[in-house]
């Protein structure tokens, strides 16, 4: 865990949520599902003017009534009373009526127009006999309001058919203009400008536009439990606001350097300023943006001016980011450590120790003789796994600790900062992609037992975050390495079956199938990982 000292910014406690229930109420139209939405009032207090579902808070009375609403197995308790909210909040702000009667006819458009809208929904229909037909409401979604904002809700997006017959009618106090809709028009009216939406309106609606039937998204919401769940983040990007869900590339590095949501995080990419991360970790990108690298590689700096600096991955011999480097610590970098020997990440360590006064070492492992001409490198000493790096000074300490990790490259290592739970992986793991595994110096088999043993280093010392030397930080360490696994085992049993049906086939044969999802553009460069992969394959006999 991050110490809290290192944090940049003054915490402070984000606004409780309060609990919400909102409900999509579809229907099938002729080009697809539709959704009906309404325009919230222009004075409201949360999303003035915006198109939204309808919905509102969960009443205490709410959770009183379950006996008057019918429900499924395991329908029960929080899940009943979000669905009553709901199907009261649909009949408050649009005289819509998810209910039926004890025979189990649905209620219909006169058993609506018998109820007074002003009266307690609840109240009425004990008085006609009529049953909310909570058993019809699915959950789609778990939305909790963004940490920034000063009005915050927990709330369940809920799912239902639109009632046969009934006609929504606006209340004309909170919401407005009710509008039917297919998903993907009302995102393209929201780019136009002409139909605002706040964010998770606009996430889910680009998830509901996947669905042709309304019976696929209540087939695909049976389960009881929601298809995804998000508490938003918010960065600045371009100079305005731009917000991300768990699993966006920017997600992480907004938790760590603004835990509580704060919006004081610029995510623009740029090679001539440091971007500080925590007080005692800084990250410079060099200029060498490009497929193979992304935004550029990240140079890291860790310390701070008591204990000084050790650099992490000094990148290419470019000689402005290395003075930049250089200024950045104040010149007072006493290590400087190679994650690996590839052109992008190794050159620059000698340039960047000429110009320091005290000649700081070079740390790494020496490059293999499987290494390419243009990865050749060798350290001033060579780091023993497990080994400890310690800056020290100032009551501070930073403590990273070496694991090899072969895979990528035979002389690939990680650094963890132990006091922060932080791990540096170089390009073990990245943001965004998958990295390249180049044989002979790449093994495939070495570097899936590299992300086994960087799982147990996040289980031992509390890592919560990835530093990638190419993209923005990551969050939910062990998770990402789980699906990272995953994904390349996935990639290896689409290479297995693609040599099964082609057994004569050749690496062109075999990329085609096996990569199908990736540009063809891309293809060359996937080569090499899948003869990573065949290779692993033959040798462990996979494919007969």
């Amino acid at each position: 865990m991050v110490r809290s000292s290192q944090f940049l910014h003054a915490q402070r406690e984000p606004v409780l949520p309060r609990p919400a229930a909102t409900v999509l109420l579809l229907r099938d139209a002729e080009n697809g599902v539709e959704v009906l939405m309404t325009r919230r009032s222009p004075t409201a207090s949360f999303a003035p003017g915006a198109y939204v579902f309808p919905g509102g808070t969960i009443d205490a009375a709410d959770a009183q009534v379950h006996d008057i609403a019918v429900h499924r197995p395991g329908q029960e308790g929080q899940r009943l009373t979000q669905a009553v909210a709901a199907i009261r909040e649909s009949f408050e702000e649009l005289g819509v009526l998810l209910a039926r009667h004890a025979d189990g006819r649905p209620a219909d458009p006169q058993d609506v127009a018998a109820l007074d809208r002003a009266r307690p929904l609840i109240e009425q229909c004990r008085e006609r006999g009529l049953m909310l037909a909570a058993d019809q409401v699915f959950v789609l979604a778990h939305w909790v309001t963004d940490r920034d904002l000063p009005r915050r809700f927990d709330v369940p997006f809920l799912v239902a058919r639109m009632p046969e017959g009934q006609s929504p009618v606006a209340d004309e106090a909170e919401q407005f203009e009710p509008v039917w809709v297919r998903p993907a028009d009302a995102l393209a009216r929201h780019a136009a400008g002409s139909f605002f939406m706040i964010f998770p309106t606009i996430r889910t609606l680009e998830r509901l536009a996947k669905f042709d039937w309304v019976q696929a998204v209540l087939q695909a919401c049976a389960g009881g439990q929601p298809l995804w769940t998000s508490c938003p983040r918010a960065g600045l990007l371009k100079g305005a606001d731009a917000r991300y869900m768990e699993h966006e590339m920017a997600y992480g590095e907004l938790t760590l350097v603004s835990p509580d949501g704060q919006i004081v995080h610029h995510l623009d990419w740029q090679c001539e300023q440091p971007v500080p991360l925590l007080k005692n970790v800084m990250r410079l990108t060099a200029p060498n943006p490009g497929a193979m690298t992304g935004p550029g590689t990240n140079s890291y700096l860790v310390g701070d001016p008591a204990t000084g600096y050790l650099a992490i991955d000094p990148g290419p011999n470019e000689p402005e980011h290395l003075e930049r480097l250089w200024r950045a610590a104040g010149g007072n970098i006493r290590m400087i450590v190679c994650t690996h020997s590839h052109p992008d990440h190794s050159p620059g360590a000698r340039p960047l120790q000429a110009l320091c006064t005290g000649k700081p070492p070079i740390l790494g492992l020496p490059s293999a003789p499987t290494a390419r001409t243009a990865s050749q490198f060798t350290p001033d000493r060579a780091l023993v796994d497990g080994e400890e790096l310690v800056l020290d000074g100032g009551g501070l300490r930073h403590t990273l600790k070496v694991i090899h990790t072969p895979g990528h490259a035979a002389n690939h290592l990680c650094l963890v900062l132990l006091e922060d739970g932080l791990l540096f992986s170089g390009d073990h793991v990245l943001n965004g992609s998958t990295t390249v595994v180049d044989p002979p110096d790449g093994d495939m088999t070495a570097y899936l037992d590299s992300l086994d043993k960087l799982s147990a280093a996040c289980e031992t010392h509390g890592i919560e975050f990835i530093m990638p030397a190419h993209g923005y930080v990551l969050g939910f360490a062990p998770q990402a390495i789980a699906r990272l696994k995953a994904h390349r085992l996935q990639r290896e049993a689409k290479i297995i079956g693609a040599m099964q049906a082609r057994p004569q086939g050749t690496l062109d044969d075999w990329v085609e199938l096996a990569y199908d999802d990736v540009p063809q553009r891309m293809w060359p460069v996937a080569q090499r990982s899948l003869l990573a992969h065949v290779q692993r394959i033959e040798a462990l006999g996979l494919a007969q």
